[in-house]
């Protein structure tokens, strides 16, 4: 088969490493990768919001299957365009994508379906928004309704930082037309915890567990980013839990889409935060998270093709599959000033040093060849990811990792695994 991902970074490096396991594969590209994943397969200088290029090159080559890696394309419809045009497409059309393209639409749904989730009000005027704030108590979150890089959600300590941040949402536009609508929500206490899981439209088979750190600082201090660092599998979530949420939020959410007219196909990720009452959602995505892929895809034993392609044809049920019981962690090393301004263009040393390391894997994010030299050319730049029989094993093997690769202005959190 011949294969196409589409998107550019550390997620799609690691959806590209497992991908090229698959003896089903006799070509593989990604568009547009990056420069450690043209080390695995050809890139393709195509942007992955350019769907019309996108699907020429498909047609070009003939294509039998593409894996949307990205957020963005999903919401501008390009399983529908695929689908339209005949093409096997992994991913969820526009309207389940909504799910994670609008954050009002997501709370809409789970209190018309009664799914857990915190209290919450939706604003698309300013004032409306100033005046609610200025009638509660706090911490209060602020949330850009639509897409923001993983960066539209303020946590408001008090009155003056929610207003703040209604103000730069909705009339700086900080995040664009993301803003235009905000969510407010009651802020849930608690440990959080990220599942993925595989859709085929009726059947929804979670994956292993993940902890993201969103904080750009030790100890979640900071700016929320799109993810400094994850680790797998969850220190809190049990067996129970895991029972739990698929009777009270995963099937539920499967169900609910559908019964509004939007079978899920694809990855539908959980935020969830287990509170002191019950677990609770915080948000979905409607792709796999970054970074939590580079700790979930090395513990997954097979053929990761043939399971999406089991959920592109209805048949996820027939499609079994193992997880090994070692631990992963992955440490992101970003651009000093991530997630605000930062310098692109300097030069990545030591990452010969990781080459013939067994139990760590490399995944390139923001990265590039220039004058045959590897550079930074993002905010987040490498995600280092260990394994190990344990955390504690797979935490030391990870920041050995991290002390091996350099780069000026090099930023990293130093507990990423231990909470």
């Amino acid at each position: 088969m011949r294969v196409l991902v589409i998107g550019g970074g550390g997620r799609e490096h690691a959806l590209v490493w497992k991908l090229s396991q698959s003896p089903k594969i006799t070509a593989l590209y990604c568009a547009p990768g990056n420069a450690g994943i043209g080390q695995t397969c050809s890139c393709v200088d195509i942007a992955a919001t350019d769907l019309q290029g996108l699907l020429r090159f498909v047609e070009e080559e003939k294509i039998d299957f593409t894996v949307v890696g990205m957020d963005d394309p999903l919401m501008l419809g390009i399983v529908d365009l695929f689908r339209e045009k005949g093409h096997r497409i992994f991913g969820p059309t526009k309207k389940a994508a909504l799910i994670e393209g609008s954050k009002a639409f997501s709370k809409d749904l789970m209190k018309k379906y009664k799914i857990p989730t915190a209290g919450y009000e939706v604003f698309e005027d300013s004032q409306r928004a100033l005046d609610y704030v200025g009638a509660h108590s706090f911490p209060l979150v602020v949330k850009a309704d639509g897409l923001a890089l993983g960066k539209g959600v303020l946590i408001c300590e008090n009155l003056s930082e929610a207003e703040q941040a209604v103000r730069e949402i909705m009339e700086q536009n900080k995040f664009g037309e993301a803003g235009n609508r905000v969510v407010i929500e009651e802020f849930l206490t608690g440990q959080e915890v990220s599942v993925l899981a595989f859709c085929d439209g009726v059947t929804v088979v979670p994956m292993v567990s993940a902890q993201d750190h969103k904080r750009a600082l030790d100890g979640d201090q900071g700016l929320n980013t799109g993810g400094m660092g994850t680790f797998s599998p969850s220190r809190i979530y049990t067996k129970e839990m895991e029972a739990v949420c698929m009777d009270k939020i995963f099937q539920p959410t499967m169900d609910a889409l559908r019964e509004e007219g939007r079978p899920f196909q694809g990855i539908l990720y959980f935020g969830l935060m287990v509170t002191a009452e019950e677990i609770k959602v915080l948000e979905y995505n409607a792709r796999f998270g970054d970074p939590e892929t580079q700790v979930v895809l090395p513990r997954l034993q097979g053929d990761l093709l043939e399971i999406m392609e089991a959920c592109v044809d209805g048949r996820l049920h027939e499609c079994p599959m193992q997880w090994t019981e070692d631990a992963a962690v992955c440490v992101i090393l970003a651009s000093g000033g991530y997630p605000e301004s930062y310098q692109k263009g300097y030069p990545i040393i030591g990452l010969e040093q990781l080459r013939n390391k067994e139990n760590i894997f490399v995944f390139h994010a923001g990265t590039a060849q220039k004058d045959g030299v590897l550079v930074t050319n993002g905010g987040r730049v490498l995600g280092i990811t260990a394994v190990g029989k344990d955390l504690e094993q797979a935490i030391h093997a990870a920041y050995a990792g991290v002390e091996a690769v350099s780069f000026e202005q090099v930023h990293y959190r130093k507990d990423i695994g231990i909470k």
